[in-house]
């Protein structure tokens, strides 16, 4: 057996390691992540270093190979740790090791620091006095002028000294030899500002909060460390709960990570728990520099913050002695990489609290499937919170509009009568409202005005996606049909591509309610740094009636004001080409709900649908997540898609075509062959979605099973069988497990 072995963990260092071949004695000890002593070069001194992965071949000639002297005994680094993790990364969601290690470790480089340098006296007053006259009397004019400062201060910027005084390094050395004066330097983090007015010492929970909080308290201080599920309707408080587990968990010594989704990583958010844990709180985001994401994780690693704040990169905060992992909004996709290794932060924070001895804490009011699923089966703990925390605050008034019916009756404006003249006593009123364009970037789809329709693929139960040369298709299977001329269901010919944008929607309301003051969020508003405070604070503030948005408006915002919430077009996520797309209907509809009547004031919600008597929706219209839950998983179980069966996602793409069909029909070929095979479900291969990018081709096969095992084995044959073939080099695979 053969180990490769990374000499040093610098993260610069990541793409180069070496093979060693391992003693017979030491078999048993070696796996991915230990520390070993190694020879290395013509040293005569063994060096450190960690192994990487273990493999059965050597990768050069056998009799060249060195060998491992020893296993470096006693704790577990932190730097193993994360080897472990990454390994466990690759073998799970099927990625290379280097692609593993650039994940969990994502700072590549260490970026320079910024230092602060202050220069201090070393003379007492006497010896000073007669350090200055000695200065003037040979005329060293600059010495004299940083002497005569420090009869005045004790301890002088170094850019003063370099700036106004105008003294080099090369006139200060004298002075530092001598022992007259110490030039002293400390580390100055890049800290991503945060301000407010201190911080407090408590939360007041209400009874059903205190319950949770002190459960969860009684079990951690039991040794129970487990993951748990905070199911709790919008405003029911959730966070409140999460800062007094966080609490608890710090005294005990120990360090919490916080994963919110970057789209509701707000100013607003950070400053709750800021003001409750002060500058123990550090918070990373996309946004920050790679200087400001490497100061955070090196105050983590030094012990300087004990609370980490961020988006799904934050789960690998380098902290020594993690205690907690509170994932908030766990139900949203932001939680799932598109990147290899493809792995969902759920997942991999169980592992990661596993290897720690540390608790989960997932929580949303509307969770994923996956999650309640496990919770109902005893897998989590599940603890629900069913009532808003604030007495004087009720879950607003739901209804839904047909869009079939406004058109019948001549109305073919983006508002319905309903919502327009709500929206015009808000304005009188001089409340606020929210209007939320339910569009996630998905492709168009084509429905009929007249009965709501959308074409759907007869094997796969998805919407067709429309593409340019005015074809349908199915991306799961392959079906394709040309537009049709009139609606299969009815017959009318009022049938088209669904699909408009913020932007059309902000021109709209202005034209509309031309006295109104209107503020639009999406991509393009926020795409500078700090684009969302900006917007946030200003409505926040009062400085716009109406606020028109994606999907960003909707997450964990408290706007006492807001008493209208507009969801324009609830079925443009309802027809995405994705198994989850009614989950994720209910769950954007909810939370968008949830914005209203947060504060004394009634709320009032006006869903607009061409599909009013979809689950989905007439579920979200009631708040009711058991019978929406009830009904997913039924479909979920007819057609074996999550959490009832596992499905693994293979990807093949390579340049020319002829390639690519070759290797997809041989991976499925295989996979039949296979004993774990057997009674796999095998869909494909077909074209991805996009099926040609920076001219690459894509082909998909999709593999359901209950067992979610014996996908890890047929991945793990997959991946070795590929390596045998003549186009391994020639061809990419990317596995994904849904």
């Amino acid at each position: 057996m053969y180990a490769n072995v990374i000499i040093d963990i610098s993260h610069e260092k990541l793409d180069r390691t070496f093979q060693y071949r391992i003693p017979e004695r030491l078999l048993a000890e070696i796996t991915a992540g230990v520390q070993v002593l190694i020879p290395f070069g013509n040293s005569k001194v063994p060096r450190k270093g960690y192994v990487i992965e273990v493999r059965e071949k050597a990768e050069f000639d056998p009799e060249k190979t060195k060998e491992i002297i020893d296993v470096v005994r006693g704790s577990v680094s932190l730097a193993s740790q994360q080897i472990r993790l990454a390994w466990w990364m690759k073998e799970r969601y099927g990625s290379t090791m280097n692609q593993a290690l650039k994940t969990v470790l994502p700072v590549k480089q260490q970026v320079r620091q910024k230092e602060k340098k202050v220069l201090k006296c070393l003379l007492s007053r006497e010896e000073l006095e007669l350090a200055v006259a000695e200065a003037a009397r040979k005329h060293y004019k600059a010495r004299e002028r940083l002497l005569r400062a420090f009869t005045e201060m004790e301890e002088i910027p170094y850019e003063m000294v370099t700036g106004q005084m105008n003294l080099t390094a090369a006139s200060m050395k004298p002075l530092v030899e001598k022992g007259i004066i110490s030039v002293e330097a400390e580390t100055m983090y890049r800290n991503p500002e945060i301000s407010g007015s201190g911080y407090k010492t408590a939360v007041s929970l209400n009874p059903a909060q205190t319950a949770v909080a002190e459960d969860f308290k009684n079990r951690y201080d039991q040794g129970i460390r487990e993951t748990s599920l905070l199911y709790g309707v919008t405003g029911s408080g959730k966070t409140e709960v999460y800062m007094e587990m966080i609490r608890h968990v710090l005294a005990k010594g120990r360090q919490v990570i916080v994963l919110i989704p970057e789209i509701a990583l707000t100013y607003q958010t950070v400053l709750r728990f800021y003001r409750q844990f002060g500058r123990q709180v550090s918070v990373i985001n996309s946004r920050m520099s790679a200087g400001e994401r490497y100061d955070q994780f090196e105050r983590a690693e030094k012990g300087d913050v004990t609370v980490m704040i961020g988006p799904r990169s934050a789960l690998f905060t380098p902290f020594p002695k993690l205690g907690l992992i509170v994932i908030d909004e766990e139900h949203e996709s932001a939680y799932k990489s598109e990147l290899s290794p493809r792995y969902h932060a759920r997942e991999t924070a169980e592992e990661l609290a596993r290897m720690n001895g540390a608790s989960v804490v997932l929580g949303s009011a509307t969770p994923s499937l996956e999650a309640y699923t496990r919770a109902k089966t005893g897998q989590y703990r599940l603890y629900r919170l069913a009532e808003r925390a604030k007495k004087d605050s009720h879950m607003a008034k739901v209804s839904v509009v047909d869009l079939r019916e406004e058109l019948k009756r001549g109305n073919k404006s983006i508002f319905s009568v309903q919502l327009r003249e709500a929206m015009e006593e808000r304005l009188k009123n001089h409340e606020q409202i929210m209007l939320f364009l339910n569009r996630r970037g998905y492709s168009t789809f084509v429905s009929c005005r007249s009965c709501g329709e959308a074409i759907r693929c007869p094997h796969c139960d998805v919407t067709l996606t429309l593409h340019r040369n005015q074809h349908l298709k199915c991306h799961y299977c392959g079906y394709e049909i040309p537009v049709p001329p009139r609606c299969p269901s009815c017959g009318s010919p009022y049938i088209a591509g669904f699909g408009t944008g913020t932007q059309k929607i902000e021109t709209m309301v202005k034209q509309v309610f031309p006295e109104a003051r209107v503020l639009r969020m999406d991509r393009d508003t926020t795409s500078q740094k700090g684009g969302h405070e900006e917007i946030l604070s200003a409505f926040a503030e009062g400085g716009a009636d109406i606020l028109v948005g994606t999907q960003m408006i909707v997450k964990g915002h408290d706007f006492p004001n807001v008493t209208l919430v507009g969801i324009l077009a609830a079925d443009l996520s309802l027809y995405s080409s994705d198994f989850r797309c009614g989950e994720r209907t209910f769950q954007l509809l909810t939370q968008a709900a949830g914005r209203a009547g947060r504060g004394e004031k009634p709320g009032e919600v006006i869903i607009q649908t061409y599909s009013p008597e979809q689950y989905s929706i007439t579920c979200a219209a009631d708040q009711d997540y058991d019978s929406f839950y009830t009904q997913e998983m039924a479909y979920r179980q007819i057609l074996h898609y999550p959490p009832v069966f596992q499905l693994l996602t293979v990807m093949i793409a390579a340049k020319e075509e002829p390639v690519l069909d070759q290797a997809a029909k041989e991976m499925r070929q295989w996979v039949k062959e296979m004993e774990e095979g057997a009674d796999v479900e095998l869909i494909g291969p077909t074209e991805a979605t996009v099926y040609k990018v920076h001219d690459i081709y894509r082909k998909i096969l999709y593999l359901k099973k209950k067992n979610y095992d014996i996908l890890i084995r047929i991945k793990d044959r997959l991946e070795e069988k590929v390596q045998e073939q003549s186009w391994n080099g020639k061809v990419m695979i990317q596995f994904d497990f849904a």
